[in-house]
């Protein structure tokens, strides 16, 4: 050992000498190397020692040490488009089809006294008369409740129980007409039905609905306390500070007008309008305002009245559609806009939006507040192509929810409505 210590101290002497005669700047890079190699090694080391003993604590070796616990799984958030959450919606939407059930009242079920009034209490002989315009969405839901799987004829299997009037009907009735006469008219009808069966008892009216869209149809509950108070009203006229109508208790019905399908919707580099917008103006001041502010700009074609081409065109040739508060907070123009891919632009403060405890409207609209018309313009060129190009695909994923079908499908308008019943319904009930 002696031997081999002295053999190597001629060899350190000679390292020594060869490193002194190396230029400065190469001797300090080689150095440099080899204090890279050093720390290399240390590294390398290290994982071979923390490798062996995970080996230690797999399963074959768990009797000498703890098994090391498992790296949490992270899901990561599903993009839901247009939806606030699709897979929790698809679920619970499933789940209605297979058990929701709905019995609706034949119309031999009240007194002799509605006999001659069967009309009233029918699906309308002709729901795509044109004339029928905004009661479109009242007469499909009734004529599509009735061709669905959700009809039960054994009311002790019901969740919910549906009086099937007509407040569109009942005012073109000369026999009633008025408002007066029709909320006497229902009064009376869901008296008879308290009287002559039990269920309305049951639950005091909490488990029965109605469907209306006439504008007359707030008033048609206002004669009878328990229906205004506890039945659920599936209106079109879906305002926060609507007469009658209970946040959380009613439901919002999408007033949608018959349309020729359009499989194809114009694409965005087709449509060489910003805004578009025609209308009555009489009845709104903000709609008067904003005729008042860009009746004459170019860029926006903003008509009182009927525009100067064809009123479907000016969805298909305009980038952003405007639905502004007339009489009442709602209209057609959001359903129009989204048949023909205009991403709507909803001026109509309190509008409880139809299905929007399913849809996330701020994904394929823009809501603009009823004081902020003056800055609609600077709003709308705000929005980047990014956000605009975002908010047209995700109206093309919404538009099946804004069409009806004599015999409902998929998640049309009739099964979207549905389901917001579906989360009204209570196991509670009264003993008859």
């Amino acid at each position: 050992m002696l031997a081999a210590s002295l053999d190597r101290k001629p060899k350190m002497k000679s390292v020594c000498l060869f490193l002194n005669k190396m230029p400065k700047l190469k001797r300090r890079l080689l150095l440099i190397a080899l204090l890279l190699l050093a720390v290399s090694s240390a590294s390398w080391f290290a994982i071979f020692l923390l490798h062996s003993s995970e080996e230690q604590g797999s399963p074959s070796n768990l009797g000498r040490l703890s098994a090391s616990p498992p790296t949490p799984h992270i899901t990561l958030p599903v993009d839901s488009g247009p939806y606030h959450n699709w897979q929790l919606f698809a679920a619970d939407f499933e789940d209605m089809i297979q058990s929701f059930k709905i019995y609706v009242y034949p119309t031999n079920s009240a007194s002799s006294t509605f006999a001659s009034s069967a009309s009233i209490f029918l699906p309308h002989p002709n729901p795509f008369d044109p004339k029928l315009g905004n009661y479109f969405s009242e007469h499909m839901f009734k004529l599509s409740l009735l061709s669905s799987s959700l009809i039960t004829t054994n009311p002790e299997k019901a969740h919910l129980f549906f009086l099937p009037f007509s407040v569109n009907l009942l005012r073109n009735d000369p026999r009633v007409h008025s408002e007066a006469s029709i909320a006497d008219f229902v009064a009376r009808y869901t008296t008879s039905i308290s009287q002559d069966l039990p269920f309305w008892n049951a639950s005091l009216g909490s488990d029965h609905f109605y469907a209306c869209c006439h504008s007359v149809c707030r008033e048609a509950s206002s004669k009878h306390v328990g229906l205004r108070n506890n039945a659920i009203q599936l209106t079109c006229s879906s305002s926060y500070f609507q007469r009658f109508y209970v946040t959380h208790k009613d439901v919002a019905l999408p007033q949608v007008w018959p349309r020729p399908p359009q499989h194809a919707l114009n694409p965005p580099h087709a449509r060489d309008k910003l805004v578009y917008f025609a209308g009555r103006i009489q009845n709104s001041n903000i709609r008067q305002q904003l005729v008042d502010l860009w009746g004459n700009d170019t860029y926006m074609d903003i008509f009182p009245g009927q525009p100067s081409y064809p009123y479907e065109e000016g969805f298909r040739r305009s980038k952003y559609c405007l639905h502004v508060k007339g009489y009442e907070v709602n209209t057609a123009r959001v359903s129009d806009a989204i048949h023909y891919g205009c991403v709507p632009v909803i001026i109509s403060n309190h509008y409880e939006l139809p299905f929007a405890n399913v849809l996330d409207w701020s994904k394929f609209s823009v809501i603009v507040n009823n004081g902020d018309v003056a800055l609609l313009k600077r709003t709308l060129l705000s929005i980047t192509r990014r956000k605009y190009m975002s908010m047209y695909h995700n109206l093309y994923k919404v538009r099946r929810h804004f069409v009806w079908h004599e015999t409902p499908k998929g998640y049309d308008s009739f099964y979207m409505t549905a389901y917001q019943l579906w989360l009204k319904r209570s196991s509670l009930r009264l003993s008859s």
